[in-house]
């Protein structure tokens, strides 16, 4: 059965503005709509039955017309969340932060958290849905599919806003079908 890992649309701050949970702005209304219509017009053995979010609102507002296609509840999961800050970095610090974390592995970042791990529980969070379009991040989305393919670095690829990538669960396991497409992201 498909799964759908869909990065959340465009947000209506720009990537390190104070505003760490800012909805969406017009485009990423309009792209929530488009993506929700090109679920949704899958066959229907291919249509997600389910809709999960990421808590943070940028997520929750792509996935709602989704739900509301389907006439599902979007279920909130924190472990398809952002990647964690430092707790002792402020706000103003992320960028740079994550800028540092985005070029090397994922064993190598810097922070309070065991991002290796992370990672896993990330993964492990996915590979127990099925039939299932997940809301999620840039960083979330990367983690993992750089389980899947073994791959320890922190940024393998680019997800665009709305991007799907589409997985596959067997006997528990998580199968890499397709990546979603790919933009310019100002976040590196």
């Amino acid at each position: 059965m498909p799964l759908y890992l869909i990065r959340h649309g465009k947000p209506a701050t720009a990537w390190g503005e104070p505003d760490d949970d800012p909805g969406l702005d017009e485009a990423g209304k309009a792209q929530a709509i488009a993506v929700a219509r090109r679920l949704m017009s899958l066959p229907a053995d291919q249509r997600p039955r389910a809709v999960v979010s990421s808590p943070l609102r940028r997520c929750r507002e792509t996935a709602q017309p989704l739900a509301d296609a389907l006439g599902a509840p979007v279920e909130i999961d924190s472990g398809v969340g952002e990647i964690p800050t430092p707790a002792a970095l402020g706000a103003a610090e992320r960028p740079g932060w994550l800028r540092s974390a985005f070029t090397g592995a994922w064993d190598e970042i810097q922070g309070d958290i065991d991002y290796e791990a992370w990672r896993r529980r990330a993964a492990s969070v996915v590979a127990k849905r099925e039939n299932t379009a997940i809301f999620s991040h840039f960083v979330a989305i990367n983690a993992v599919v750089s389980v899947i393919r073994g791959d320890d670095r922190v940024i393998g690829f680019r997800p665009g806003h709305t991007s799907v990538t589409t997985l596959r669960v067997d006997d528990g396991a998580l199968t890499l079908v397709s990546l979603g497409d790919e933009a310019e992201t100002s976040v590196l």
